[in-house]
């Protein structure tokens, strides 16, 4: 391929004026069709070898527990025969089975083979020489541009200190509406710029379209020709340089490769919940990992960022169409990156897991409130697949990817459909009177005749299949000294995995309420939006704790009181789901105030690698101080210059496309004598427009 010619190194007196952006390199990409497909011209290559006994194993043994299970379930259910009622929770209770047993068995997957000590083969002492260009996206939405630049400041020096720097290019992509926080984007870049003195080029789209992934297709269609490979980030993202050249490294030694990605540790927890959530990924998240990876193989998922992909492939076959009909199911996918995955393999490029690898890190939600926000978007792109999981030549790994993540989101309405069938047909054993005599001749009267130890047994049994992964990550974590005290110790770990069980228990009946509303809202046809992420402080408003958690507890209440009215041992059956309902506020406030202390210890924690260390140390020192967009450009005329460059070239607009809140700015400016007057009575989208055209900034910043 091509190379791009590097940048002159800057200097202060010419970095306003640079338009910090190279030279065009399109590289077409059209929409995909679901409806067709072609024999692809390459196989990937396997992953290991038995990959079909490997994927067999895993569904038999889902098969096999979720059919003893069942049979279990109905032999407690029988009186005399079942129900209708009592049918509906046996049918239920097989499909949740089924979706708990498959779980465990990717997990006991997972446990055997970090058991056997297998690292990836991208890891090594020596770090690998690579050869290829490759593109480090940035893509941004209103962040905080000085914990952003801090962030990717870490990764470039990261980079930098391998020595294989000069092969890979920085874009930050902006999506960001937010007047203040895109000026504040264009500060933070010059700064990098003149601080670090590579190749690190920023764009600003005016037009949104598509989100995220009309983000990186539209760099694809104008720069994409000359690189080889880019990773795609998140603004929370951070990895190791010595991470990305093996993730070089591994997809340039295998030409059938179009994805290959690891596992991303979150790290900077500060409130309860988010490190609750930081402890249980990175004690659990491994040996799960290890499992998909066993048996996925090249039908891999994608998880949206911190991954390298081949361009060639990502241009010539993910490209997203446009679902039909209207929102939320029709229009832009939202959860893009299992779509383009899908697609990719279709076309005969591998999707690899190298779970092993490391080096690659993520941030987690504040709060429960926050981590519900982004759930739901999730929860819409997740259901829209179901109008994709159809599309003709995908792999049934690809297919049975999207049944995961759909039924994610379903199972939980579902958990609660089947907690009321059961808690319905307790009421209907308390207050409807038994028919003793059915119809029809016989000599014995039909007795109710249960066996509630056998339900308990039942219980247990499905409560293990959950928990039983947790035990063998701790298993793991005793096998391996260093790892173990990394965690703090083994009984300290110990602790933290009885405490994340508790904490979690109480969280997962308000979780399971909000994904069921979240369901509900989205059949009903209303869309999520784009929202921005909360990424530091989870602390919430009382206010908004009552709105939020009172439809959890209402439920809690309606339980509560249903259960009692049965018997006291049902409510007390009953109470690990009451109990997270009724106290849903307490809980939502307590978890999402900042907490330290030795519990969930992590190994990033105690010991933060460098490239983490780095970014922390530059957020800390980062200048957070928010200012008006319109006053940093009249006082900085190199960042006045440097916005203006970015700016494309102004075009005569159509009677129908004009933007009325250009025209509204631009009467609010004539009519305004100064620019303080004019500056206090626009509104944030009139900013936004003027910000977008040149000549009518260079008119309100020119007022006295």
């Amino acid at each position: 391929m091509g190379t791009v010619s590097p940048a002159p190194r800057p200097v202060a007196g010419d970095i306003a004026t640079q338009r910090l952006l190279p030279r065009e390199s399109p590289l077409p990409m059209a929409p995909g069709d679901l409806g067709k497909s072609r024999v692809p011209d390459r196989v990937p290559a396997p992953a290991g070898a038995a990959m079909a006994w490997r994927r067999g194993l895993i569904l038999l043994s889902t098969a096999a527990l979720t059919g003893a299970g069942g049979y279990e379930m109905y032999r407690v259910l029988q009186v005399g025969g079942v129900t209708v009622l009592e049918a509906m929770v046996l049918a239920l209770f097989l499909v949740l089975l089924a979706w708990v047993a498959f779980s465990f068995a990717s997990a006991l997957a997972g446990f055997f083979v970090l058991l056997a000590h297998r690292p990836d083969a991208a890891t090594g002492a020596e770090l690998p020489a690579i050869s290829s260009r490759t593109a480090m996206l940035l893509p941004t939405y209103n962040e905080d541009p000085h914990r952003l630049t801090a962030r990717l400041r870490a990764i470039i020096e990261s980079l930098e200190a391998t020595s294989h720097g000069k092969l890979f290019d920085w874009y930050v992509l902006s999506d960001s509406t937010d007047p203040d926080i895109w000026v504040a984007e264009e500060k933070a870049l010059l700064a990098l710029r003149q601080a670090v003195g590579t190749r690190l080029y920023y764009r600003h789209r005016a037009d949104n379209t598509a989100r995220k992934a009309g983000n990186i297709s539209e760099w694809i269609m104008r720069f994409g020709a000359v690189y080889d490979f880019m990773i795609v980030l998140d603004a929370d993202s951070l990895m190791s340089g010595q991470t990305i050249v093996r993730l070089v490294h591994a997809i340039e030694s295998n030409p059938s490769a179009g994805l290959v990605q690891t596992l991303p540790m979150i790290v900077n927890a500060r409130s309860l919940f988010s490190r609750v959530q930081q402890f249980a990924g990175r004690l659990y998240g491994p040996m799960i990992a290890a499992g998909v990876a066993w048996w996925h193989g090249s039908e891999g998922n994608y998880w949206g960022h911190n991954a390298i992909i081949r361009v060639k492939a990502f241009a010539e076959a993910a490209a997203l169409p446009q679902l039909r009909g209207r929102k939320p199911f029709g229009g832009h996918i939202l959860s893009h990156d299992f779509v383009e995955a899908a697609l990719m393999r279709r076309a005969g490029w591998g999707i690899y897991m190298l779970p092993t690898l490391g080096g690659s890190f993520e941030e987690v939600p504040p709060s429960l409130l926050d981590f519900a926000a982004r759930d739901r978007r999730w929860c819409q792109g997740n259901l829209q697949h179901l109008a994709v999981a159809p599309a003709r030549g995908l792999h049934w790994v690809s297919r049975l990817h999207f049944m995961v993540g759909i039924g994610a989101y379903l199972t939980a309405p579902l958990w609660l459909l089947f907690l009321l069938l059961g808690m319905m047909i307790s009421l209907q054993a308390r207050f409807v009177r038994p028919e003793y005599f059915p119809k029809g001749f016989s000599l014995f009267p039909t007795w109710p005749a249960q066996d509630p130890v056998l339900a308990i047994w039942v219980f247990v049994a499905t409560m293990g299949l959950l928990l039983l992964p947790k035990l063998f990550s701790l298993i793991l974590l005793w096998t391996q000294r260093p790892v173990r005290r990394q965690f703090g110790g083994a009984l300290r770990a110990t602790a933290g995995v009885l405490a994340e069980i508790a904490v979690s228990a109480l969280m997962a009946p308000v979780m399971m309420i909000f994904q069921s509303i979240a369901v509900v809202e989205i059949l009903s046809g209303r869309d999520a939006g784009w929202q921005t992420q909360r990424r530091d402080d989870g602390t919430v408003e009382r206010r908004e704790l009552y709105r939020k958690y009172g439809v959890p507890t209402l439920c809690g209440v309606a339980m509560a009181a249903s259960a009692y009215a049965v018997s006291l041992p049902l409510l007390l059956w009953m109470s690990p789901v009451i109990v997270g309902l009724l106290f849903a506020i307490p809980i939502g406030a307590l978890t999402a105030r900042p907490a330290t202390g030795r519990l969930f210890v992590t190994p990033e924690e105690r010991e933060p690698p460098p490239v983490l260390r780095r970014a922390n140390e530059l957020s800390a020192s980062a200048d957070l101080e928010a200012r008006p967009a319109l006053m940093e450009l009249r006082e900085d005329s190199a960042l006045l210059a440097f916005h203006l460059a970015q700016l494309p070239p102004p075009r005569a607009a159509r009677p129908d496309t004009v933007d009325a809140n250009l025209a509204v700015g631009r009467a609010k400016v004539d009519a305004s004598d100064t620019f303080q007057e004019a500056a206090a009575h626009l509104s944030s989208r009139e900013v936004l427009s003027i910000l977008n055209d040149g000549s009518t900034l260079s008119t309100v910043l020119q007022k006295r």
